[in-house]
């Protein structure tokens, strides 16, 4: 099951190695990956013209790929700005003011609801029923714009994603790899994703209270709410009122129709954007009246340039990392060595066969193979390879198929499905208002206290 690796996998690898060190340091990577694109393209092609155009390519490509997620943050501020502005905001957000009281319970309110959510519709599609009601609540109480980020994050991404209980799309693909049944793997996953979240969210907790705590972030206005432009066009009271029972209400229909029409991920995304999309037309042409055209313009302008100043940053470190999975092929051309299943699947083999065979071994393995396939900002691409090797380690070892693929499963979507890749939490990043590359520095540490600890419970499950 080895694979020999060439000069383009050790090239990622040193590229990979220097972004993450840039991060670290708080320092801007897109020259970086920039540069990295041009290299892989030149070692790949010995060709000057097609590594200089592999590097719009590659924005393309990764521009594609990313649109959904940027069409749907951008739809959601395009309401939000409405919301605000006619006051409605206002008027939705205040019983739920009256039930959350503290910092401490926001977090955990929100986080539980998001991962309830996710749990049926997937993350993406909660995180924009969420944000916009329960933000400025949270704000309100005291608990920073970036604490609503990571609470979403972990429990939606994380949490509900990597054990995936309901939908279950991703046990399928890893237990179809393994040749085990469905229902083996999400056993074997109860254990392993209770730890994983439990360690993860309180540590979590923990820190943003102690830097709360010494003033090392402090609550503010977050770039959403932020904003000049939004300017106060008061409704009457009765209006105002209805409407702030009509938009829930939309969304909650949302949610009935997501159960009953057994709609997930992008088709479950997509209703949200469309309703959301109604919801800022009506309420603009009520506010705005004779003006409500131009200014329905006006909000998905506003909405736009949000979306694309929250992305800009991320676009080329995501074009990058894409190279390390079929965007290789779609961007550069097929010179992968033969027999590559790309260069992060390639990786993640090598470092399976080049191991000694112990349960402990194997599970220190598993979980590194998972965080390594996933650094393709997917979660769900490598998978299947997870899955694969985990068959092949169980087999060896004469037990633990099943757990081993759950724990493989849980690394890969932490990690890219995820809560450490930054395009993979931009929907959380975008809606709350706070960087993605920060929210991914905030995940780090708790996420690999997490990893930890389960990878540990995993070896005495084996």
């Amino acid at each position: 099951m080895g694979i020999e690796l060439g000069a383009l996998h050790w090239m990622y690898v040193l590229f990979i190695a220097f972004i993450i060190g840039f991060m670290i340091m708080r320092r801007d990577t897109s020259i970086l990956c920039i540069l990295g694109i041009f290299l892989l393209s030149l070692t790949a092609t010995s060709s000057l013209s097609h590594s200089v155009s592999a590097v719009f390519s590659s924005f393309i490509y990764a521009i594609t790929e990313l649109l959904p997620t940027i069409l749907i943050i951008s739809i959601i501020v395009s309401m939000s700005k409405v919301l605000m502005a006619t006051g409605i905001n206002e008027s939705m957000i205040s019983p739920f003011a009256r039930l959350i009281k503290t910092p401490a319970l926001a977090y955990w309110v929100i986080g539980l609801v998001m991962m309830t959510i996710s749990y049926f519709f997937w993350p993406s599609p909660a995180v924009a029923l969420l944000g916009a009601v329960l933000l400025p609540v949270a704000i309100r109480v005291g608990l920073p714009a970036i604490g609503v980020a990571v609470a979403m994050n972990l429990f939606g991404h994380g949490v509900a994603l990597s054990g995936d209980f309901v939908i279950q799309a991703a046990p399928k693909i890893t237990a179809d790899a393994a040749g085990l049944p469905v229902h083996e793997v999400v056993q074997a996953s109860v254990p392993l994703v209770i730890v994983m979240g439990v360690v993860t969210t309180l540590s979590a907790f923990y820190f943003l209270k102690q830097d709360m705590k010494h003033n090392r972030i402090h609550v503010q206005p977050t770039m959403l709410t932020n904003s000049s432009s939004v300017q106060s066009t008061p409704l009457s009271s009765s209006i105002r009122r209805a409407l702030a029972i009509i938009v829930p209400l939309f969304f909650a229909i949302d949610v009935w129709a997501m159960f009953t029409l057994h709609l997930q991920g992008g088709d479950a995304t997509a209703l949200v954007g469309g309703t959301a999309l109604f919801i800022l037309v009506v309420v603009s042409l009520i506010a705005h009246k004779g003006k409500g055209l131009e200014q329905t313009t006006s909000y998905l302008i506003e909405g736009l340039q949000f979306g694309f100043k929250v992305f800009g940053p991320v676009i080329p470190i995501a074009a990058f990392f894409y190279l390390g999975d079929a965007g290789f092929t779609t961007i550069i051309g097929d010179f992968l060595p033969k027999g590559s299943h790309g260069l992060v699947n390639d990786l993640g083999v090598a470092l399976a066969s080049t191991v000694p065979l112990t349960a402990q071994v194997a599970t220190v393995t598993i979980t590194a193979l998972g965080a390594i396939t996933g650094l393709d900002g997917s979660g769900f691409s490598g998978i299947s390879l997870v899955g694969s090797v985990s068959h092949l380690f169980a087999s060896a070892l004469g037990s633990g198929a099943a757990t081993l693929t759950a724990l493989g499963q849980i690394a890969a979507i932490w990690v890219g499905g995820g809560t450490l890749i930054p395009w993979a939490l931009i929907p959380a990043a975008a809606i709350c208002g706070v960087s993605p590359f920060e929210l991914a520095r905030r995940n780090l540490k708790p996420v690999a206290i997490g990893l930890v600890v389960t990878t540990t419970v995993a070896m005495f499950l084996v």
